[in-house]
């Protein structure tokens, strides 16, 4: 069935059999046409090693079926029952903190241990076996939120010296690569290499982020045991994992690669503090998701209550809150918006991790304004569904070089992701699309504006991927800090950018890591802007001048420049402007390639366009707290408006706070 998925994320394993019914007719008249289950219910499926018990699962997935209402399963992997923990001890992990490492929490798991891999399989199979041709159960959900696990127990380490024996073949050969002629640190042994619950701060780099890269794989490794086994005995099922928050210390592109799609668990803050800058950072997260695999993505836990239990209780939200952000996740490219979670949990750890309906078991605010948000999604889902986003401008998000760079911080205050978002919020309050990149090869041509934070660590061929784009009629722009290590996080000893200085046609004679200080550039329109965190000073080889730093021993010294490179640009900005400098940067670019631009649009307005089959679908969504009026720059026909249907076509329109407008052009 072919249609925009609305749904709850539902557990009836914590409730009476005599709620289901009414919770499943409520959901049908609410506008759900799906539910996720089973997630975390590894003790009621496998209640002792061996010892299945499918029944209750049975008779809820029975129940849904004849309401029309579909099914995704989770294998229930983040949660280990208690026999798990007790009778095989090497399936829990060795933390340096201990956080997550104990029974009855959750992600109690070692993803190298043998045994947790052996029963992982074993559930996934007789889950697979039992639901695989069920119709009514259209994907799975492989574990839940999976997340790095710095573990330090010997499957781990006999797994990484396995794994760098393969990557590497001898000692010689990775003495070299690590470079630990340094500090008397070489390796006579494969036994000499050891884990260390310590603080890492003065260890081997390139041994630390070959260890993070391990174990990123170690993740990946054992969600394809679970993959193997649903593709084995499943039909017509697709098959996705549940991502969340900020980027982890984990290769997402990674471990999407093999799934149908991406999906995401997307929490807005409600703190009126972060009013401003929350539905830009949000946007930032749906962007990455979708960029995971280049395509429409779902968003598995989507905000439903305050969550809290182990922190304080976030603010309620403010009214149309709920229902803006769920259309925010539908215009950034998302297919299925699940709700988390249908009611709060009256037991355990999550009881104050609110759901759509609180523990007065009454439907309240909340509840209206998802049932307004799934009747609305349901009336357009003829519409959207099968519409993509087709974007002009992509930012490059770099695993290695983002965790190179929490290893060995390089100036106070500057953090990799923070900047990323200032970069994308830029753009975003221009109306520009962006695509979120995780890899250079295979640049698609419809691209003409590549942004690269910090590419830290950077090779050969991570060059010639930009020349190319460059050389072809691209536009690159660079952040400083790029091209500073190689792949084994040594150093390239030649003058930065390193193997990316031709392409910019510049050099790095001498840097200053200003850190929380405020420096000043001037540009050659006469204008001034702050920068931060890090000043290059720029020698130009064949580029020109396009601004200079405005103060210290090196005023009038290069800080961005631009090289005519085959048929397009590349520009070096050698410190890290204010917004205000990037988006006046990005404006002049996407006019001079031909992208549109919205450079007036109201503080918390935020555009987005889908298009299928020529039809553009366009979003304005108000995620602010204050009325906004929007100017379109052509008139479009309104699908739906804050609260109001018309046919009249419309070049303006006023949005309340948390308003929505979907447009057709």
């Amino acid at each position: 069935m072919r249609l925009l998925r609305i749904g709850v994320d539902y557990y009836p394993e914590h409730w009476n059999k005599k709620e289901w019914k009414t919770d499943v007719l409520l959901m049908k008249d609410s506008g759900v046409n799906v539910v996720r289950m089973a997630e975390f219910a590894w003790s009621r499926l496998e209640p002792e090693e061996g010892t299945y018990d499918f029944q209750w699962l049975d008779e809820a997935i029975s129940l849904f079926e004849r309401h029309g209402i579909d099914v995704v399963l989770g294998i229930p992997t983040m949660t280990p029952p208690q026999w798990l923990s007790q009778h095989y001890p090497d399936s829990l992990p060795d933390l340096p903190d201990q956080h997550l490492s104990h029974p009855g929490v959750r992600g109690h798991r070692c993803y190298n241990s043998p045994s947790m891999r052996i029963l992982t399989a074993a559930i996934t199979k007789q889950m697979a076996q039992r639901y695989g041709s069920r119709k009514s159960v259209i994907g799975w959900q492989t574990d839940n939120e999976f997340s790095l696990h710095m573990c330090r127990c010997s499957n781990c380490l006999s797994g990484f010296r396995n794994w760098l024996k393969e990557k590497y073949g001898d000692l010689k050969t990775l003495n070299q690569e690590w470079g630990t002629v340094v500090w008397s640190g070489g390796f006579s042994d494969w036994e000499q290499i050891a884990l260390y619950p310590t603080n890492e701060r003065y260890f081997n780099p390139s041994l630390l982020l070959d260890y993070r890269r391990f174990q990123s794989q170690s993740v990946t490794s054992y969600q394809q045991i679970q993959i193997d086994e649903i593709r084995s005995h499943s039909r017509d099922q697709w098959i996705t994992h549940n991502t969340w928050s900020a980027p982890l210390p984990l290769d997402l592109h990674e471990l999407y690669d093999e799934l149908d799609f991406a999906s995401f668990d997307y929490y807005p803050a409600t703190d009126p503090d972060k009013a401003k800058s929350n539905p830009y950072s949000g946007a930032l997260l749906l962007d990455r998701t979708r960029g995971f695999k280049q395509q429409n993505f779902w968003v598995m836990e989507q905000f439903g209550g305050m969550p809290g239990s182990w922190m304080p209780v976030w603010r309620s939200p403010y009214p149309g809150f709920l229902r803006a952000f769920a259309w925010q996740s539908v215009s950034r490219g998302a297919d299925g918006v699940v709700f988390f979670r249908w009611r709060s949990a009256a037991a355990g750890a999550e009881q104050y991790w609110h759901g759509l309906i609180d523990h007065s078991n009454v439907p309240g605010r909340r509840f209206k304004e998802f049932q307004q948000f799934a009747r609305e999604a349901n009336r357009l889902s003829d519409q959207i569904f099968g519409s993509e986003m087709q974007h002009k401008v992509a930012i490059l998000y770099d695993f290695d070089s983002h965790t190179a760079l929490q290893l060995q911080p390089q100036t106070e205050g500057y953090d990799y992701y923070e900047y990323i978002k200032l970069i994308h919020r830029s753009l975003l309050k221009s109306g520009v699309g962006v695509d979120i990149l995780h890899r250079l090869d295979n640049l698609p041509e419809e691209y003409r504006l590549l942004i690269l934070p910090s590419l830290f660590v950077a090779d050969e061929e991570s060059a010639s991927h930009i020349e190319a784009f460059v050389r072809k009629g691209g536009t690159v722009v660079a952040l400083p800090r790029s091209g500073v290590k190689q792949m084994n996080n040594q150093c390239w000893m030649k003058p930065l950018p390193g193997p990316l200085s031709s392409i910019f046609g510049v050099s790095v004679k001498e840097y200053d890591p200003i850190g929380s200080h405020v420096h000043r550039i001037a540009s050659l329109d006469g204008h001034s802007y702050e920068c931060s965190y890090w000043c290059d000073l720029l020698e130009a080889d064949t580029a020109e001048t396009v601004a200079s730093y405005d103060c210290d021993f090196y005023k009038g010294t290069p800080a961005v420049t631009r090289n005519k490179l085959g048929q397009g640009e590349a520009f070096y900005v050698g410190t890290f402007p204010e917004e205000s400098y990037l988006k006046a940067l990005f404006t002049r670019l996407c006019n001079n390639l031909d992208i549109e631009v919205y450079p007036d649009l109201p503080e918390g307005i935020h555009m987005t366009r889908r298009i299928k089959d020529g039809t553009e679908y366009v979003f304005v969504l108000n995620l602010s707290r204050e009325e906004q009026a929007v100017s379109l720059k052509q008139r479009m026909k309104p699908l739906l408006v804050d609260d109001d249907i018309t046919k009249k076509s419309i070049d303006s329109l006023t949005l309340s706070p948390y308003g929505v407008a979907v447009l057709e052009l």
